[in-house]
């Protein structure tokens, strides 16, 4: 958003008086009564990606209700021709005429008034095969359900809780976590070592999957239990996370098995919400109640209901994208969802419906491959072979038409037929066993590694397994994967077509839509081990387990132990500095001191955890802590062993808002008063009357310096400028204003 300009800030000034201030009983949604919408932000038009149309799209703006998109072939809005309206922050203008550069412009709506003109960009439709039909027609926008309609303000709030940590039971993983745009809408964490043991339940032996870190064993009240198969760390699932882009088409349902239908059903009541097109609200209510990827043992969705509204958006969050943050605005999710519904309300049906039209916005129909089809853009020579050679060998039967898939479920041998049913296991049919989706090719070289246990690492070593028939044969494995027998100048072309020409450069690169905020996990807030500690048992030194973010106020911090000896008597001691591993158990420690009688039997084999919380203290923000568990343990040195050090510095917002703790109504008493930046809003509880009001006066770069300037006895609200050394005085006896130009930046 551009900053505030001078005119824009004494217009708000002159308008104080009557539209801006409001009694306490009145209930202040949207924008403050009288503002104009903001312009919308981050406006761009296609450049010859289309032959039938040019596509524009915009970051959505709060409380608009449609928006208007404007042509022109010159640079002049005053005879620019309305070319449409829509909810969503996307279009495509179908009746321009190819070849013709236009001037694009975009404004927000609402019932009751529109906001100005956006920054213009310039767009062209390409000339070429305006219908380039089989084997790879162009990419078309996905089918919405009737009763959940693509909306900007939908999609965007999808987007907010698509990556808010805060949907997990551990406050540590979203949505997002395992689903990236620069990975192919795949996670980037998936290696040999995030490995799920299989079906033979041993790690390290052929059967073993490649998956998405989760969470550990976790319970309603916050502590850590133990997994046969992963003890206290975080838990892997059982088959590599699937794109999550261009998942919006199927109608087979999704997930690798298909388990997601068509219908979305209440996660609650089980009635039947959205009868067709709906498979991507239904594949959003699984991982959050999952105890393996998001949630606690036992977790229901109006848990996870009710965390979302405790939740302040993306709290948790670093790099929001502008747009995205602009649209949120200061807002708690309760007003969010009631702009994005209409009605107040935050249900699980809801944030389904949400997370899944900011899904359905998904789309990457940009790629080399659309334009080669479309008659605009040229391929390599290698490329080119490579796509014949993909016909050739009939790799279109499964991975034909738009999406390069036939959305159909296929044993193509990856794995024995035993090890994991796939299809078989939502139909119950043996002749299912080991079917799998067919993936979508587009931005395939950005998601390995590749196949539903992540087996293969590169794109190079998927066409090698094609190449020799697949490597495992059952009764109903497709008999079209058979040998190949491809040279390998014809591997390394095939290889090649599958690479740069399937990719979109915004889904590489995260550009909008695909831009997205950066994770609690992605930053330096999580918490470190380090150092070293005393062994106990067995020489088993504690392992000390801290991986949830220490945010102020944050009512269920959770710090754990593992690797000591078991059944005995422990105590966790954190404080501002490393309580040390010293002769004896520190008798206190200024942040917590917790006694844990640990779980398990033997050297080793002891676990257990504490349930902390970081008080709503905002004096905390920016302090490290640090903390050890202490083991009582005979063989030990002095009779405890200690874990490794693990620290950790609170952070969030430091106030909701600037404090402005002045008498504004001159009655000697001190007002509850709010400056909120990123509106530039001011928010005045009067200690006289109890009423509440409202003034827009100001931008996020100012500095407020509210004080009695008229010396009326009353607190005038005022800022400095730095950028033009200028003081603004909004005057409290009669709401006019004056400005000084007082010092520099």
């Amino acid at each position: 958003m551009k900053r505030i300009k001078l005119i824009t800030v004494l217009c708000f000034a002159l308008l104080i008086a009557g539209s801006y201030f409001y009694p306490s009983a009145t209930i202040v949604t949207g924008q403050l009564a009288g503002s104009s919408l903001t312009v919308p932000s981050g406006f761009s038009a296609s450049d010859r990606d289309y032959t039938t149309k040019v596509g524009l799209h915009w970051q959505p703006v709060r409380d608009a209700s449609t928006y208007r998109i404007f042509r022109n072939i010159s640079n002049d809005t005053a005879t620019a021709t309305d070319v449409g309206a829509t909810a969503a922050n996307y279009f495509f203008d179908t009746s321009a005429t190819a070849n013709q550069q236009y001037f694009y412009w975009v404004r927000a709506e609402n019932a009751q008034t529109n906001s100005g003109f956006s920054a213009p960009d310039q767009g062209t439709k390409a000339v070429g095969d305006t219908d380039p039909g089989p084997p790879f027609p162009p990419l078309q926008p996905p089918t919405a359900p009737a009763a959940n309609q693509v909306t900007a303000a939908k999609a965007y709030l999808g987007k907010a809780l698509f990556w808010d940590e805060q949907l997990s039971s551990t406050k540590t993983v979203s949505c997002g976590t395992c689903h990236r745009p620069a990975e192919g809408g795949s996670d980037p964490r998936t290696n040999a070592a995030t490995r799920n043991p299989g079906f033979d339940g041993t790690f390290a032996t052929a059967d073993d999957i490649f998956g998405s870190p989760g969470v550990p064993v976790n319970y309603t009240d916050g502590n850590y239990g133990w997994s046969s198969q992963f003890g206290m760390n975080l838990q892997v699932t059982g088959r590599k996370a699937p794109s999550y882009l261009n998942a919006g088409y199927s109608d087979l349902g999704l997930f690798w098995d298909g388990r997601a239908g068509n219908a979305f059903r209440d996660p609650i009541t089980n009635a039947i919400l959205l009868a067709s097109s709906a498979s991507l609200e239904s594949q959003a209510v699984g991982p959050p109640v999952s105890d393996a990827e998001m949630g606690h043992a036992g977790r229901d969705w109006n848990q996870v209901a009710t965390r979302v509204s405790a939740s302040d958006p993306l709290a948790l969050a670093h790099a929001v994208p502008a747009g995205l943050n602009g649209w949120i605005d200061g807002r708690s999710y309760a007003e969010l969802f009631e702009e994005a519904f209409g009605s107040p309300g935050i249900t699980p049906a809801r944030i389904a419906m949400a997370i899944g039209t900011h899904e359905r916005t998904l789309f990457s129909d940009r790629t080399p491959l659309d334009r080669n089809s479309a008659g605009i853009e040229e391929l390599t020579v290698q490329e080119e072979d490579g796509r014949d050679i993909f016909q050739a060998v009939n790799c279109t039967f499964c991975h034909g038409g738009a999406l390069l898939t036939d959305q159909a479920f296929h044993n193509i041998g990856v794995r024995p037929q035993v090890e994991d049913r796939g299809r078989g296991i939502v139909t119950g049919e043996p002749g299912d066993d080991a079917k799998f989706k067919t993936p979508n090719l587009r931005n395939l070289e950005l998601r390995g590694p590749f196949m539903h246990n992540g087996r293969f690492a590169t794109v190079e070593e998927v066409v090698e397994f094609y190449n020799r028939g697949g490597d495992f044969d059952a009764p109903n494995k497709d008999p079209r994967v058979r040998p190949l027998n491809l040279n390998n100048q014809q591997k390394a072309s095939l290889s090649a077509f599958l690479k740069r020409p399937l990719t979109d450069e915004r889904v590489k690169f995260e550009l909008p839509p695909f831009d997205r905020p950066k994770l609690y996990t992605e930053s330096t807030h999580v918490p470190v081990v380090s150092g070293t500690g005393r062994s106990g048992s067995g020489g088993m030194i504690p392992n000390a387990i801290a991986i949830e973010p220490p945010l102020l106020g944050n009512p269920s911090f959770t710090v754990a132990v593992s690797n000591a000896l078991g059944s005995a008597s422990a105590v966790v001691v954190i404080g501002s500095v490393d309580p040390g591993i010293g002769t004896s158990i520190p008798a206190s420690g200024s942040f917590a001191r917790v006694n844990v009688n640990l779980a398990g039997g033997g050297a080793g084999n002891g676990y257990g955890s504490a349930n902390l919380a970081i008080p709503d203290n905002v004096a905390l923000v920016g302090q490290t802590f640090y903390g050890r568990w202490y083991v009582t343990d005979a063989s030990a040195e002095n009779g405890f062993s200690v874990s490794r050090l693990f620290q950790f510095t609170v952070f969030g917002d430091a106030a909701s808002g600037d404090e402005a703790p002045f008498d504004f109504d001159g009655d000697g008493k001190t007002d509850l008063g709010i400056f909120r930046p990123s509106v530039g809003e001011w928010w005045i509880n009067r200690s006289s009357t109890g009423a509440t009001v409202a003034a827009q006066f100001g931008a996020s770069t100012d500095q407020i310096v509210p004080a009695d300037y008229t010396g009326d006895g009353k607190t005038d609200i005022a800022f400095w400028r730095p950028s033009t050394g200028e003081w603004y005085v909004l005057r409290s006896e009669d709401s006019s204003f004056y400005s000084v130009p007082f010092g520099t930046s």
